[in-house]
């Protein structure tokens, strides 16, 4: 399993962080019409009861939002995932069908509130993932975004550089259908760690369901 930790400018700004991880053993697919079942009911439920300040007043999705300001970036210009995912939703479009993991993280991201970084665990570089914060002209191409500004972004970083911000994940790190090993990193701003163990359940039932999950860790923030 890898080693996460944090760097001392995130926690500066950010000292109610936390996160839980989760890795496994998987199988991939292009489509899991069980999966997308509850996906749509969950989208029937969002656009039957949310609005985009509603959105935007969700605990997980407001304590990033406001990481993001405390760091120097405007939430509502790089709007963190999981906000993005529902207001998506709430503007009758459809969430893009990727591949089995992407739609599965993309469900718990949509049901929480939290930004998860979803990642092939065997193109990340090295066993030491650190969460620090993007600096200027720091290169990253955000996936399906290209080159992603990611100055004053979250972003943990693998031994080559980025591979992950509440915004956008890498190309390089990202999940395929040949994905055989997941990381999935859950990340909290509201320093609610009740709601982080749940999320994480979550993940790991999905992941079995749906993704013939075995071998499942999971792991709480170093330095916590």
């Amino acid at each position: 399993m890898f080693h996460l930790s944090l760097s001392s400018e995130l926690t500066s700004c950010c000292p109610e962080y936390r996160m839980v991880a989760v890795y496994a053993e998987v199988t991939n697919t292009p489509f899991c019409e069980g999966l997308w079942q509850e996906i749509d009911a969950f989208t029937q439920t969002l656009r039957a009861t949310e609005t985009p300040d509603s959105i935007k007043q969700q605990p997980a999705i407001a304590a990033t939002r406001e990481a993001y300001r405390r760091l120097g970036k405007d939430p509502s210009r790089y709007r963190p995932s999981a906000e993005a995912l529902r207001r998506r939703l709430l503007r009758g479009l459809e969430l893009y069908r990727i591949d089995t993991l992407v739609d599965l993280i993309n469900l718990v991201s949509l049901r929480t509130g939290y930004s998860i970084g979803g990642f092939d665990a065997d193109k990340i570089q090295g066993m030491e993932l650190c969460l620090g914060v993007g600096h200027a002209q720091e290169p990253f191409e955000g996936i399906g975004r290209g080159a992603l500004n990611i100055e004053g972004l979250p972003v943990w970083r693998d031994a080559l550089g980025g591979i992950g911000t509440p915004t956008s994940d890498h190309e390089r790190t990202k999940m395929d259908v040949g994905t055989r090993h997941i990381l999935a990193i859950i990340n909290g701003y509201d320093g609610d760690e009740q709601r982080l163990r749940e999320a994480a359940e979550m993940t790991q039932v999905l992941l079995r369901k749906y993704a013939s999950a075995t071998n499942i860790s999971i792991t709480c923030p170093a330095g916590r």
